[in-house]
């Protein structure tokens, strides 16, 4: 996949420009890092989204998560979704 195919995603198309915004401008950081630091990367900007006031609903980063993920292996999905369950259940804890 081009690394710039998934902002053609017709689903994000439905999501809110300032969430697409820092979608985007997160997609440009990661492709600068190292392919191991992509997964925790991508659990601090959910912290950091938080912070800024950015919350994705679940369908919104069930999206995120397809389309972001899209080039990886099998592996590396599941270890994001098993970081993703874990950071759930954290979350809910603090709820």
């Amino acid at each position: 996949m081009n690394q710039n195919s998934w902002k053609q995603d017709p689903r994000l198309k439905q999501m809110n420009p300032e969430k697409l915004n820092y979608l985007t401008s997160f997609a440009d950081q990661i492709t600068q890092l190292p392919k191991e630091q992509i997964l925790p990367a991508f659990m601090s900007m959910q912290a950091d989204a938080a912070q800024k006031g950015i919350r994705f609903s679940d369908p919104e980063t069930e999206v995120l998560v397809s389309v972001l993920t899209s080039g990886m292996s099998p592996a590396e999905k599941k270890k994001l979704e098993t970081l993703r369950f874990i950071a759930k259940k954290l979350a809910a804890r603090s709820s």
